[in-house]
Formats: C-alpha cells, sequence, structure tokens
C-alpha cells in the first residue's frame, strides 16, 4: 500500500486495545506469548519479509525486554503514512476506551517528533464495523485496506463476515480486503473458505497455519487463517519465503503445517468445482428418483442438462474459472490450476514478485493466531485480544472466546 504516492485508508473492523502489556497479570497467567512471539524474539536466520514486523515489535521494547506487544491498529499505524487515514471500530466499551488512550500517546509521542498530519488521521468508533463499511466505501481516495478479525464468538460471525463482504465489495470492488478466521472443527469453519471464495472479487488468496496435530476431542486452535481478497501480487511469493519457517520454529509436533491456496472469482456453476474436479453429482435420493434413471432429468442449482451422448464431452471439458493452486511445505504445489499463466506469460513475469513487498497487517500477520479478549461485553477469558499466543508471531489460544474453543 506504501509503494504508491495516492494515500488509502486502513479500516479495522475489530481493532481491540491496541497494545498489550505481556507483564500483566493476564498475560503472564496464559504465558502464551512463550510458544508465539517468544520464539521468533532472539531469532537470527529469519526471512527478509518477515524483519519489519519484527523490528516493529522490537522498538516497543527497547530495553530488549518482551514487555509490549502491538496489536492490529498499532501496527497499521506505524506503517501509515501522515496523508493516509485509519478508521478503527470496536464494540466492547473497556476495549475502545484502552484503544483511544493508546492512540493519543502514539499521536502525541509522533508530533514531539515534528510529524503532524492534516486532518484527522486516526478516527476510533464505537460500534459495530460490519455496519461502518457501509458509509466508509468507497473512500476518497479510491484506495483502502480493510482488515475484517471478528471474535467468531457465535455461528452468526460467519455469515456476517460473508455478508458484510459481499456488500463491501458491490460498494468498492478494487479494495483490499483481509479477513483473519479460526481453523476449527465446527461446520462454519471449515465451510468458511470455500464461501469466501465465491464472493465476487477478482482474486483471493487463502493462507493457513497449522502448528500442531488436532487433538481427539476437537477442542483448542490448532490452526487458522487469513483470506485475502483482491490481494497484491507480492503477497503470495513473500508467504512461500515465510511460512516454512514459521512452520520450523513455532511448530509443536510433526502436524505442522502450512497451505497456501490462490485462485480467481468463482460463479456460477464453475462454483461448485473450485479445483476443476468436473461437473457436480446429485447428492442423496436426486439419481435414484430420476424418471430417466440418471440421464439428468434432476439438476442442482448451476448444472445444466446433459444429452445423451454428452456426457463425455462435458466430463473433458475445462471449468474455466476458479483457478486454485495449493502450496506444501516443502515448496511443491498440487496440480495445476486452470487459467493460470504458463512460464514465460506476463502474469507469470507478475507472480515472480520482483517488487519488494509492502509491509503491513497483511503480510506476517497472515495465517497467525492471537489470544482473544472481551467482545460484546463477555468476559471470555484473561488473555490479551491481538496478544502473542501459541499460534504464531501474534498469538495462539483464543482461550474461552465464547463457543469457539480456544484462539
Amino acid at each position: 500500500m506504501n509503494q504508491k504516492d495516492v494515500a488509502y485508508t486502513y479500516i479495522d473492523t475489530h481493532s481491540g486495545a491496541g497494545v498489550y502489556a505481556l507483564d500483566s497479570f493476564q498475560a503472564t497467567k496464559t504465558g502464551e506469548y512463550d510458544t508465539g512471539i517468544g520464539p521468533l524474539w532472539n531469532a537470527t536466520d529469519v526471512p527478509e519479509a518477515l524483519k519489519p514486523y519484527l523490528d516493529l515489535v522490537k522498538a516497543m521494547n527497547p530495553s530488549g525486554k518482551m514487555r509490549y506487544y502491538p496489536g492490529s491498529p498499532w501496527v497499521a499505524d506505524q506503517m501509515a503514512r501522515p496523508d493516509d487515514r485509519l478508521r478503527l471500530f470496536e464494540l466492547h466499551p473497556a476495549d475502545v476506551k484502552i484503544l483511544h488512550e493508546n492512540v493519543r500517546k502514539a499521536e502525541a509521542h509522533k508530533a514531539e517528533q515534528g510529524e503532524r498530519a492534516r486532518g484527522k488521521r486516526v478516527i476510533i468508533e464505537h460500534g459495530d464495523g460490519f455496519q461502518s463499511l457501509k458509509k466508509l466505501l468507497p473512500p476518497p481516495s479510491r484506495r483502502a485496506l480493510v482488515l475484517v478479525d471478528p471474535p467468531y464468538e457465535v455461528k452468526d460471525d460467519y455469515k456476517k463476515v460473508r455478508d458484510a463482504l459481499e456488500e463491501a465489495l458491490g460498494r468498492f470492488p478494487s479494495g483490499m480486503y483481509a479477513v483473519w478466521y479460526p481453523v476449527l472443527q465446527r461446520m462454519e469453519s471449515r465451510q468458511f473458505p470455500d464461501k469466501l471464495k465465491r464472493l465476487p472479487a477478482k482474486e483471493w488468496l487463502n493462507v493457513t497455519l497449522t502448528v500442531s496435530t488436532p487433538g481427539p476431542d476437537g477442542i483448542g486452535l490448532h490452526s487458522s487463517g487469513m483470506f485475502i481478497l483482491n490481494p497484491p501480487y507480492t503477497l503470495a511469493p513473500m508467504l512461500r519465503e515465510t511460512m516454512p519457517y514459521l512452520v520450523q520454529v513455532l511448530g509443536k509436533d510433526a502436524g505442522a503445517r502450512f497451505t497456501i491456496e490462490t485462485g480467481t472469482q468463482v460463479t456460477g456453476a464453475a462454483s461448485a468445482r473450485l479445483a476443476g474436479e468436473g461437473p457436480r453429482a446429485p447428492v442423496g435420493n436426486a439419481r435414484r428418483a430420476s424418471p430417466l434413471s440418471g440421464k439428468g432429468s434432476l439438476r442442482l442449482p448451476g448444472q445444466s442438462m446433459v444429452r445423451e451422448g454428452e456426457e463425455e464431452t462435458r466430463t473433458a471439458r475445462p471449468s474455466g474459472t476458479g483457478a486454485r493452486r495449493v502450496w506444501r511445505p516443502d515448496g511443491s504445489a498440487q496440480g495445476k490450476p486452470q487459467g493460470e499463466p504458463q512460464a514465460g506469460d506476463q502474469g507469470a513475469a507478475r507472480g515472480a514478485g520482483k517488487r519488494p513487498a509492502a509491509t503491513g497487517t497483511a503480510g506476517p500477520r497472515a495465517a497467525t493466531s492471537r489470544a482473544g479478549a472481551p467482545r460484546s461485553g463477555v468476559p471470555r477469558s484473561d488473555a490479551p485480544r491481538g496478544g502473542p499466543g501459541s499460534g504464531g508471531p501474534h498469538g495462539g489460544s483464543k482461550n474461552g472466546r465464547k463457543g469457539s474453543g480456544n484462539r
């Protein structure tokens, strides 16, 4: 976002407190940062793409001892330029009060250094970030990065995210939207990425990080993900460089791994076969109930009538949209996606990521877990929201977030 001179707007729908004290009673009680930011604190062989993030965390702790940890608003404030604008939303009354104080201190420090922005650079609102997107999009500069990071306390949060993004894309299709989500056993979590792939965005990127093998009881957060709509073309190459290192440093057992998927908008019948598996098959008793004994008289939504003799032709035809590539920790890719540029194409050259990746909240933070904090006035745990935990540099277990297990 900083590579262009044009100003942009950063929107955080669930901001939290902004800064967290690691020596507080809540943080020392859980000690989650010992398996999150802890292993990275003194690391010397970190990938280049991860260094700006670690430098930012260390700048908050000039004594060399980990005492403070940044949430997403603090990271965005430090990376944004004087003409860029931050719009921060938080529902929890205690968190929004702390956020106001942290932002006030940051702006006072910048003023002492002679850095002054025109107009109100950071605006904090005690309210629903989902609803607030309507009045902010499209932004005056026509450039925006939206971070959507709800607590997923209830099942409706998954639907709210999708609905809010669909409306936001209708208002501002070229915006960049980054969504954090927990990878849990519950059905809503497993289906969530596929639903986001059907949104009307030109391109998408989905990256997940697993730090341990899921437990037999399904309790606890072992994996999390970041889903980015309209991602910068430099992001995927940066993640392929960084994610193997995070697996190595943060992994707890042989189940630690990562995945990276990239693709294009999926619409119509192609949404049923994201990886080009071929035509949809009838579900349940649909074929058995067909008067023509399975010749296709009963069709699913988006499935055209297959006439007799056309089966082989239809099966061999590529799906055309919904290209997807899954990267494994060893650097290999699963299959060749339909419609992806071949070697030598201009698109392939762009994918090589020759330009340095912009540093921001959608970078090193991607696919890392974070500790939870109270939301919507409902106490969840003693762990600070957005603080460091066992799942990655931004934290691990979502302890006690209502209805969603550990984050």
